[in-house]
C-alpha cells in the first residue's frame, strides 16, 4: 500500500538504535501531520525533553529549524508532512536528537490505515523500556549510568542517584501516562 494525498492514518515504529534491550514506540499519526509537529510527537512519545537541536534524514535530505545566520542546506520541517517523506510501507527516516549524545532513531512506516474522525491522534500503541535521561553522554554514558545505579557499591551511585531525582527504571514504560501527555500537547 503507498501514501496517497487524501489524508489517512500512519503506523510508525520508532526505535532509539544502540541500546539493548531496545527503547522503541508505535505511534499512530495522522499522514498530513508535519515534520515540526512529529518532532514534538517524537519528544512526548519518547521521553525526552526537547533541550536540544535534532534533525530528520532521509537519503540526502535534512529537514529541521533552519538557521537564519548559516547556510546549511537544511529543509524547513514545518514545510514537510510526513506524507512527504513515507511513499510506501516500510520506508525508513532517521531521527536525530541531541548532537552531542548522538542519539539516532529509526522511523519506519509499518501501515497506512484509512483515516477515521473518531480516532485520538496523535496515539501512541505500544512501546518499551524506558527513554535514556537526557545529557547522559549517549549510549556509552547511558551503559555506565545504568551500571552505577545497579550497584549501591558504587562510588558514584549516591551522586547519581541525587542527580536523577530518585531512582530510574530502565524497563519501565507507562503508556497511558505518554497517552496523556500526548493528548495534552494536541489540546
Amino acid at each position: 500500500m503507498t501514501a496517497r494525498s487524501l489524508r489517512s492514518i500512519f503506523q510508525l515504529k520508532v526505535t532509539l538504535k544502540g541500546l539493548q534491550p531496545p527503547v522503541w514506540r508505535r505511534l499512530q499519526v495522522a499522514s498530513t501531520d508535519s515534520l515540526e509537529d512529529f518532532h514534538l510527537v517524537l519528544q512526548i512519545a519518547m521521553g525526552w525533553a526537547d533541550e536540544h537541536l535534532h534533525q530528520f534524514v532521509k537519503g540526502r535530505d535534512y529537514y529541521g529549524e533552519p538557521n537564519e545566520e548559516y547556510d546549511t542546506g537544511i529543509l524547513d520541517e514545518a514545510d514537510y508532512r510526513l506524507e512527504h517523506v513515507f511513499n510506501k510501507v516500510k520506508d525508513k527516516i532517521i531521527y536525530e536528537y541531541d548532537f552531542g549524545d548522538g542519539w539516532v532513531h529509526e522511523i519506519v512506516l509499518e501501515k497506512i490505515l484509512p483515516f477515521a474522525i473518531d480516532v485520538t491522534l496523535p496515539v501512541c500503541v505500544k512501546g518499551s523500556n524506558a527513554c535514556p535521561p537526557e545529557d547522559i553522554g549517549g549510549v556509552g554514558g547511558y551503559k555506565m549510568f545504568l551500571e552505577t545505579i545497579s550497584d549501591p557499591s558504587h562510588p558514584e551511585y549516591e551522586e547519581m542517584l541525587e542527580w536523577m531525582g530518585g531512582g530510574f527504571d530502565s524497563t519501565h514504560f507507562e503508556l497511558a501516562e505518554t497517552n496523556d501527555l500526548l493528548r495534552e500537547y494536541c489540546d
